[in-house]
């Protein structure tokens, strides 16, 4: 007599099915862990930037303040006023709706809350958005601008008119240009193929500094090159073409703000609807679904020029 097939067997049974979803839409940014984010109350954020200082000179007993000369600049006249440039910075709206009808609400959520389960990806989406924006928002069609256009003509690593292979002196270079907080940097962030570049570089050494590790406020760790953290971005683009070289990428230094508004970078957030919010919008009028909106007002902030750097054209 033969036995139950493998096939009617299975109509008698059903799949054990592993409760939660199990990430595998995934970009890594571990620079996003550390980004600090300030509260914004208004239409937006403006602040200045010097333009330019008032002058200051060295004078004799009974010289005219304005014909001494500054021995910076030999400019004559110390009675000229600074000059200030106004930035502002504003937010954004990143949303999305996540609609489940009704029926499958009811009867299929046994084991993954199937609208629970919508508003998560919603979530993860809209930080994704906001990684996506940091590095390359263009500043147009409701988006804010990322670090690649925020960073300044004389912020920038001369690498070459072709751009050029990762080296030491690109990186000392690119940590020299970033001077708001006094020449202290808070990070470095490239993709992780130069990453693995920097470690060859490392390995030419004879491993030295493969070990330099630096911990973060969540315990995990990142490697470091002379003392500064280095964050693995997967969101900046490894297909650029510069000069006569295709597919180069950049590397990014700079400062976090302190909460004074003074330095390098700081996310931006509403102060009266901080973060990612989710709000029931209720059923749809013509049709058997509930809808859940998951929203964040966000933007982001360079205070100083000074507290960012780029070097692009990395070839390798």
């Amino acid at each position: 007599m033969a036995s139950v097939t493998l096939a009617e067997s299975a109509k008698l049974c059903r799949d054990d099915l592993v409760a939660g979803v199990i990430e595998n839409v995934i970009t890594v940014n571990r620079m996003y862990e550390v980004l600090p984010f300030d509260a914004l109350d208004g239409n937006a954020l403006a602040y200045n930037r010097e333009n330019a200082l008032g002058n200051a000179v060295v004078a004799g007993v009974d010289d005219a303040i304005t014909t001494a000369t500054n021995p910076i600049d030999s400019v004559a006249n110390g009675k000229t006023a600074s000059t200030f440039t106004q930035i502002t910075a504003g937010l954004t709206t990143i949303l999305g709706d996540a609609e489940v009808n009704g029926l499958i609400q009811a009867s299929r959520s046994s084991v993954n809350d199937q609208k629970a389960t919508q508003i998560a990806g919603k979530a993860k989406h809209c930080g994704r958005v906001f990684q996506h924006m940091l590095i390359n928002g263009s500043g147009a069609a409701n988006q804010f601008t990322g670090l690649a256009l925020l960073c300044a003509v004389g912020q920038k690593v001369d690498t070459g008119v072709n751009g050029g292979v990762l080296s030491f002196d690109f990186m000392d270079a690119l940590l020299d240009l970033v001077i708001d907080k006094d020449g202290e940097v808070d990070y470095i962030t490239m993709p992780a193929r130069t990453i693995r570049a920097y470690f060859g570089l490392l390995r030419g050494l004879g491993g030295a500094g493969l070990n330099e590790v630096i911990e973060l406020p969540s315990g995990a760790k990142v490697p470091a090159y002379r003392g500064v953290p280095i964050f693995r971005n997967d969101w900046i683009p490894v297909n650029v073409t510069k000069g006569g070289s295709n597919n180069t990428t950049s590397i990014f230094a700079g400062t976090f703000d302190d909460g004074s508004r003074m330095h390098g970078i700081a996310g931006l957030t509403a102060a009266e609807a901080a973060g990612i919010q989710v709000v029931e919008v209720g059923e749809a009028e013509n049709a058997d679904n509930s809808i859940t909106r998951v929203k964040w007002y966000c933007g982001l902030a360079l205070f100083s020029e000074k507290g960012l750097a780029l070097a692009d054209g990395i070839t390798n």
